[in-house]
């Protein structure tokens, strides 16, 4: 398959807006291969991703969103445009915690992500720069304290900047980054962390729920905001356990679930399968 173009649309839901959009693409000579669409009922609100082949079609790449404005703007939309050339810069911030460093460095180098390119991981510790290395990508090594926060957050924006990385990826970072942060990478944070039923928050959550006899364990993917882990969520699963798993048993699955949690919901992004709306996702198929 050659170059394709994407549009990712969010709108009041009203009559004609497919034939509007398929009318567009079909009419200029496009292809449509993927097409998937949600309405929220309760907010009347309309969301769609289209994908079609750039081959034969009639409108240059760099006309398109300039040609499908008029239509954007009848339906009142919010849209991006996406071509299946374009490759998205990733960088990977880490603490002492691996397994999920381990996974994405694995994926990356195996190009389970064509949409990404790793540009660099960063890290408040020293423990990874080997590894890091080996794959042939830039470590970057910012010890931060309370202090020095605000500081070392710039300079990390700084080389973020400079580096043209368009996501960062949280794989247990274990910084709490501060809204001026946030706000430079909007709905551009993707962070994971252990979900457990009943919730246990703070230190040694496995020990917690081990105490509790809980039966399910599970993982949330979500985009960073202001708010502690109350970002949209976009990826969860869960795995069961029995009072015949350890402590150990529990850490063992749990992150094996983040890591594989964490994969979904980079890839999904890079994919441009993803419209945030409400502190909420839709995830196309």
């Amino acid at each position: 398959m050659g170059k394709t173009a994407t549009l990712l649309i969010s709108c009041p839901d009203t009559k004609g807006i497919v034939a509007e959009i398929t009318g567009f693409i079909a009419g200029n000579g496009g292809n449509i291969i993927h097409a998937d669409q949600h309405i929220d009922f309760q907010k009347k609100t309309f969301f769609m991703r289209i994908e079609w082949e750039l081959q034969g079609f009639k409108i240059p790449d760099s006309e398109i969103g300039r040609a499908f404005s008029p239509i954007a703007e009848k339906f009142k939309m919010d849209w991006e445009l996406h071509f299946s050339d374009e490759v998205k810069r990733v960088a990977i911030f880490v603490s002492k915690h691996d397994h999920c460093l381990y996974e994405l460095l694995y994926r990356f180098k195996a190009g389970d992500f064509p949409g990404g390119e790793l540009a660099l991981v960063i890290s408040n510790h020293l423990d990874h720069k080997g590894l890091v290395e080996s794959f042939g990508i830039p470590f970057y090594h910012f010890p931060i304290t309370k202090e020095t926060k605000r500081e070392v957050e710039e300079k990390e924006v700084e080389l973020l900047q400079r580096e043209g990385v368009d996501l960062i990826v949280l794989a247990r970072y274990m910084q709490i980054l501060s809204d001026w942060f946030v706000n430079q990478y909007r709905n551009r944070i993707i962070n994971i962390h252990h979900s457990f039923l009943p919730a246990f928050v703070g230190a040694k959550p496995y020990h917690r729920a081990y105490e509790r006899g809980v039966k399910i364990i599970g993982a949330t993917s979500h985009y960073v905001t202001e708010e502690l882990d109350q970002g949209p969520i976009i990826e969860q699963d869960v795995v069961r356990v029995s009072h015949r798993d350890s402590v150990e048993d529990m850490i063992k699955k749990g992150r094996d679930l983040e890591k594989l949690v964490l994969a979904r919901a980079v890839k999904w992004h890079l994919e441009n399968k993803i419209l945030v709306y409400d502190n909420k996702t839709v995830i196309f198929d």
